[in-house]
Order: structure tokens, then sequence, then C-alpha cells
């Protein structure tokens, strides 16, 4: 039997112009093509099905840039001064050591259960729950979209900590000439800036991220790359004591440049205080494991862009192992050239030293911003995969149902606006916002 025409859907002559609204109706579609039969169980129902040619990131831009980014996030750019002027060389490589060990079993994990059988949207949630059933997935995909959220919470006020030091008031970029206003408030203000920010991107999708995640990669990887450059290229002097500092009455620190007697110095930890807390709270072991194992606990972000990746049994494991690497190689290269350069004052005191010491200082800024900025975008994203898998699921009956319905009107909106700009019924109003 001939198959019903659909009186929304363009005619077979029409070009096929992939906007908003189409995106939306091809992933939230509530008719989606049976699935092929041999691909494994993948859903308790079958709305998890989504209709071919969603899926287009592949390994590299899919998962291997998201889990990079979201692992930076805070530590390489804002915090390793923190963790090596503290700790020392030999405490802050074991505490990776430790961080990478603990990381690597939820790891293989994770690659075991995205081998064995299909992978849809939902990420971790979505795998756990289909391999151990709905309550034991339940359950962790709660505390995993919680634990996004809050890691999302932290990201982004390293993104705020990282906008006041470099654009505040007497910012390293702006100077005494002026710059952003910096009181608590303002910090408050801006951190809601951001976070409406990264629900915009959400709203767009989470393929959009995945797309210019690559490019967020590349301009990451050359601001890494200049500070690497930086100290060997950058001649020995004084660096000043940044504003927000105001536990010493010391106003310049040492930088040396490669030397064996500053690396000897920094070998062995000696802990201080934390002129970043408000009452300069003692530093000690347990406080610096807490800082460094948030650099390793973005392991999840490539498994939560599970729904758009091409092949995700293939890609989550590939991509994140080789993630681990890539990051472990940059953090202990960071960690023994900032001991061998940097002295035990200056580390403690001056945790964004790469600035002032780097060949041009606006690459340390624009890598603090994009790193907290792509790891708080990433955990915001991967929460909200797994709040709506859990919703589709009907883990909490009525409680997310609203979630869902509010998809479902989402959905439904976007069709009659698509029915309004294919009959031109006001002109081209419509049409531009389909383009937008």
């Amino acid at each position: 039997m001939a198959d019903t025409l659909d009186p929304l859907s363009p005619s077979i002559n029409s070009p096929r112009v992939p906007g908003l609204m189409h995106k939306l109706r091809m992933r939230f579609g509530r008719s989606p093509p049976p699935r092929p039969p041999g691909e494994g169980y993948v859903e308790f129902g079958e709305f998890r099905t989504e209709a071919p040619g969603v899926k287009k990131v592949g390994t590299f831009a899919g998962v291997f840039c998201p889990v990079v980014l979201s692992m930076f996030s805070a530590l390489v750019f804002i915090r390793m001064g923190y963790l090596v002027g503290n700790a020392g060389l030999l405490v802050t490589l074991g505490q990776f050591a430790l961080a990478y060990l603990i990381v690597i079993f939820t790891v293989t994990s994770i690659c075991a259960i995205s081998t064995n059988g299909a992978v849809e949207g939902g990420g971790v949630y979505f795998m756990i729950s289909r391999t151990l059933g709905p309550e034991f997935g339940g359950a962790i995909g709660t505390l995993f979209f919680f634990a996004n959220v809050v890691s999302s919470a932290l990201c982004i006020s390293a993104c705020t900590e990282a906008l006041v030091e470099n654009f505040g008031a007497n910012g390293y970029l702006v100077g005494s000439s002026g710059g952003l206003p910096t009181s608590w408030w303002f910090s408050f203000l801006y951190r809601s800036v951001l976070n409406a920010l990264g629900l915009a991107v959400s709203l767009a999708g989470a393929s959009l991220f995945a797309r210019t995640s690559l490019a967020i990669w590349l301009t990451v990887l050359i601001c890494l790359a200049s500070a690497f450059i930086s100290f060997f290229v950058t001649s020995p002097g004084m660096i000043e004591r940044p504003d927000t500092n105001e536990l010493v009455n010391t106003t310049s620190f040492h930088y040396t440049g490669l030397s064996k007697e500053t690396l000897y110095s920094n070998i062995y930890p000696s802990y201080g205080r934390d002129y970043s807390t408000s009452t300069g709270d003692r530093v000690d072991f347990a406080s610096v494991f807490g800082v460094l194992f948030t650099g390793v606990t973005g392991v999840m972000a490539g498994a939560n862009m599970s729904g758009e990746l091409k092949q995700p049994s293939r890609s989550i494991p590939a991509g994140t192992l080789w993630a681990l690497l890539f990051t472990a190689l940059c953090y202990t290269a960071l960690t023994l050239l900032s001991a061998a350069t940097c002295s035990r004052e200056l580390l403690q005191n001056n945790y964004v030293y790469l600035l002032p010491i780097n060949v041009w200082p606006p690459f340390i800024a624009v890598g603090m911003l994009l790193a907290t900025f792509s790891a708080g975008l990433s955990n915001l994203i991967g929460a909200s995969r797994v709040l709506e898998a859990l919703a589709k699921d009907d883990i909490y009956g009525m409680l997310l149902a609203t979630f869902s319905a509010g998809l479902s009107n989402l959905i439904g909106a976007s069709r009659v606006l698509e029915a309004l700009a294919k009959d031109d019924i006001y002109g081209k109003f419509i049409n531009i916002l389909l383009i937008l």
C-alpha cells in the first residue's frame, strides 16, 4: 500500500534545507523507522530509536576533543601552581598516577559496556541501565546528573575567575586602565551570563558543540604549546603578585628559568596557605588531591556524546583512551617544567604564573577561558542528556513527565512554525527565523 503523504513534508522536487526545525523533527520524531534486526538489546521501549542521518560525529571530534577539554578544565592553566607549589614535584606526579589509576578502572568498564551492544543517547546512564537494569541505572543516572551539574558549576566559576584575572580591575591584560567590575555580585552576574550561554548552546543541540569542539581543542592546544615554549625562551625575572593575593606583603617573586637548583627546591612538599580562599585556608595533601582529581573527572564527556556519534561502540573506547594518554603526557610535562623554572614562592602566591611568563600573554588568557567554558558546557550537555534519558525511560514517573510533555510541546510548536513558513503565511519573517 502506498505511503500516506505528509502535508507538512516538502515535495519531491523542492530542495531540502536542514534548518533548526528540521533537525528537531528528525531528532525527536515520534514515528521513527524500525531498527534493523541483529543490533542487540537497546531500549526499554521503542521511543529510543532515532532516524538515520542524525549521528554524524566521529571519534576525534565527538569523543577525543570533548574528553581532553573536560579534563583540562580549570587545572591546566589556573591551578597547576597550586599543585606543584604545595605538594612538590614527587607528590604531584604520584597524585596524578593515583588519579589516573582510579579513573582507568572506570574507563575500562565503560569501554567493555559500550562494546557489548548498541549504544544510543543518554551516555553512561543508558549503558549502565541496559546492563544492570533500570533500578541500578536510574540510581546511578540520578547521581551522575547531579555530579555533572556540580562539575559544570565548578568550571563556570573557574571561567569567571579567569575572566576577572585577565579583564578585571588591574587585570593582566588591562593593567591599570580600568577593566570589568570585580565585586561578589558582579562575579555572580558573570557566572549567570556564562550559564545562559551554555544553556543556549545546549538548546541548539549537542551536535553543535561536538562539531565545534575540534576548533576549540586546536585553539587550546596552541595556547598550551605557547606555554611549553615560554619555559625555554622567557628570560629569568621577577613576577608581580596578583591583586587577588592579600596574604603576603611581597610584591614580586622569582622566575628562574630552567635551573637544577630550582628543580631540587621543588621536589618535596611544602604546604602553605591558599590565597584564593577568603580566610587563607591551610593546604594539605587531601586538598591538593581534591583539586588535582578534577583534572581527570572529564573522562565521561565522550560517553555523554553517545547520541551524536556515528559508531559509539567504537568511538567511545578509542577516543577516551587516547585522550587519557594525551592529557597524562601534558600534565607530566607541565609539572616538570613548572618545578624546574618557578620558585616555590611564585607557585604558591601566583596560580596564574603562566600568564606573565608567556611569550604572548593573551594566548594563556584565551586558553583559560576556552578550556573552562568548554568543560562546563560539556558537563551541562551531559547532564541534560542523562535527564532526558531518565524522562524517556519513565524512571520517576510523573516527576519527570512534565519534561517529556514540554519536549513534545516544543516539537509540536516547531512543526507548526515550519508549516507556516512553507505556506508563506507571514512572508519572509519566519523563513529568516528558520535560517537562523
